[in-house]
């Protein structure tokens, strides 16, 4: 009897779905999602299960797969950053050390002029005892920390500004590879700025130097510095310090196109006119072929004194020998120079290898020596701490 009236209290179990009926649906809280996880990760389970595999662990491999992405992109900017960095320290480091070596060849080529200038003057006074060989063109100087070459110019090598007359200047120009008629119109204002004009009248080259931005008068006086002429019609920048031109082919430009340089330097009026220049003869060791030309040695002539220079200076002996018989005009020509000198003076260091750095550095001055009775018997009139030097 029991047994009956338990079955009757308890309520009848009906399957439907799989599923007992009557059993209670519970749903639990969501879960938060991590970020990057675009998949919900609540799980809608019964309540006596166990859950499923995705809600056990969390969240699905596409979120690490994306914090991964992130980390190896970090990376890599990181990498990016690193190398700019250490590329800008080496540039930074090799331009240092760059400076550093052309300071220490500035002082060394620095150096090296004022022993030249002493013993110049040293040998002046001590004929028997002299450092530098009597009409010597250069000298070197080897130092424990690199070496020097001075070369000791005359100002005698050039012609004087102030007193060439016009017909010096325009072959003088000519020989420089000027086309004649610009060379003409520039010999003519270099004339016309040196002469002075009546009652502050106004010459036809001043209307041009008036039409310029700044404008400006010709001096109408003699030239100060030889760099007043970088202020004259016609005279530009590679006229007046010198330009680079394509080397003329030789007999055979095949067999000496290895040994001869495709560039080679014209001169400029800086290297050949002065206002300390010669007002008559110039020096037959150290004046430039265009300043030979204006003087009137002919082009036999002036190959001849350049094949002579290469093994040595020519001596006051064999001069007018020399000179008659290359048929150089004797009159114009002199040995040795006057009391005013440049010296240039270009210096390389020596690397820890022992061998000499390819940085060169030139400083060039220009010396008066004086008589006795002066302060100082040398005295430095022009210093220029960038020169040009073959």
């Amino acid at each position: 009897m029991l047994k009956n009236l338990e079955q009757r209290l308890l309520p009848r179990r009906r399957l439907w779905g799989g599923r007992p009926r009557g059993t209670l649906w519970v749903r639990r809280t969501p879960r938060s999602s991590p970020p990057g996880c675009r998949k919900d990760c609540s799980v809608e389970q019964n309540s006596g299960s166990r859950g499923t595999r995705a809600d056990q662990r969390g969240c699905p491999t596409s979120a690490r797969g994306s914090a991964l992405l992130a980390v190896l992109w970090l990376s890599a900017a990181l990498a990016a950053i690193a190398f700019a960095l250490s590329n800008t320290v080496r540039s930074e480091t090799d331009r240092a050390s760059t400076s550093v070596d052309g300071l220490r060849s500035y002082y060394l080529a620095a150096g090296s002029i004022e022993r030249a200038s002493l013993e110049l003057l040293w040998g002046a006074t001590n004929l028997a005892r002299r450092k530098i060989p009597e009409g010597a063109t250069a000298v070197s100087y080897t130092f424990p920390s690199g070496e020097a070459r001075v070369e000791i110019i005359p100002e005698t090598a050039k012609l004087d500004v102030n007193l060439a007359p016009p017909e010096e200047l325009y072959a003088l120009l000519v020989a420089l590879g000027i086309e004649p008629e610009r060379a003409r119109q520039i010999a003519l204002a270099i004339v016309d700025w040196r002469t002075p004009v009546a009652g502050g009248d106004s010459s036809a080259f001043d209307q041009y130097y008036l039409s310029l931005t700044p404008s400006f008068r010709a001096r109408h006086a003699s030239f100060g510095e030889i760099e007043e002429l970088l202020l004259v019609q016609g005279v530009t920048p590679d006229i007046f310090y010198g330009a680079y031109v394509p080397a003329a082919d030789g007999g055979n430009a095949a067999e000496d196109s290895a040994n001869r340089p495709r560039l080679i330097r014209r001169q400029g009026l800086a290297d050949c006119l002065s206002v300390f220049g010669a007002k008559g003869q110039v020096d037959i060791n150290t004046a430039p072929p265009a300043v030979l030309a204006a003087v009137g040695a002919p082009p036999g002539a002036i190959d001849a004194i350049l094949a002579r220079r290469q093994s040595g200076p020519i001596p006051l002996a064999d001069f007018f020998q020399f000179a008659q018989a290359i048929g150089a005009p004797a009159n114009r020509l002199r040995v040795g120079g006057e009391s005013t000198v440049t010296l240039r003076a270009t210096a390389r260091l020596r690397t820890p290898e022992g061998k000499l750095s390819d940085l060169k550095r030139t400083v060039a001055a220009l010396v008066k020596y004086l008589p006795q009775g002066y302060d100082a018997p040398i005295h430095i009139l022009r210093w220029y701490d960038t020169a040009w030097s073959n």
